[in-house]
Order: C-alpha cells, then structure tokens, then sequence
C-alpha cells in the first residue's frame, strides 16, 4: 500500500495543524491500523499516534496526549492527525505507516518494527 502524507508547513508555536494519510491506487484504508510517527534532526523516529481500523480505539505518546487527535474516515480512505496547541519541540517531519490487522479494534503500539508501510513524510516546523 502507498501512503501519502499532506498538510505540513511552518507554522507558529500555539496554532494548529492538520495532517492528512491518504492510500493512493485502489488501497481501501480500512484494512489497515495506522500509525503516525515524526522525526525531528538529528533523533530517532518517534511514535505520536496510533488508531484501529475501526477508529474506536486510539493511543497517543505522553508528549502529544491531549493535544494531537488521531481520527480517520473509511470512507475517504484517510487517517488525519490534528494537532493543537504546537509546541517548537513539535518539529519534525511527520511519518504515516500502516499495517495490516485482522482486529478491528486494536490500535497499534509505538513500535515502529510493527508497521510495514510507510509514506514519505511532510515537514512540521513549529516557530517560537
């Protein structure tokens, strides 16, 4: 499965941004647990978010609980990533992975070995 990441930009500390993962081809998303990762320089990939197929499910990393919202629409093939009250530490470029799951309710886990696709990435700059 493809995935494509949009939505990233430069933005100032305190705003809002919003990531959309897309499949691209004739990939229903449904079939798949998503998982948003993000790297920032010079650091390892770090988990942010992870959501079940069915979307009822969700895990967050203590740095972004309460201020990033993982959510996704089966039906327009897309996982989103809302992210509030943005700190300069939010910095990164953000990552979309998938993996398949036989569970509709089990979310992923942080572990980036898990997810065996992955986009390309879109730049979050968070200025001070």
């Amino acid at each position: 499965v493809q995935l494509v990441e949009s939505g990233g930009g430069l933005v100032q500390a305190g705003t809002s941004v919003r990531l959309s993962c897309v499949t691209s081809g004739s990939t229903f998303i449904s079939r798949y647990v998503v998982g948003w990762f993000r790297q920032a320089p010079g650091k390892e990939r770090e988990f942010v978010a992870t959501i079940s197929r069915s979307g009822g499910s969700t895990f967050y990393a203590d740095s972004v609980k309460g201020r990033f919202t993982i959510s996704r629409n089966n039906a327009k093939n897309t996982v989103a990533l809302q992210m509030n009250s943005l700190k300069p530490e939010d910095t990164a470029v953000y990552y979309c992975a998938a993996k398949e799951s036989v569970s509709t309710v089990v979310p992923g886990t942080a572990d980036r070995s898990e997810y065996g696709y992955w986009g390309q990435g879109t730049q979050v700059t968070v200025s001070s």
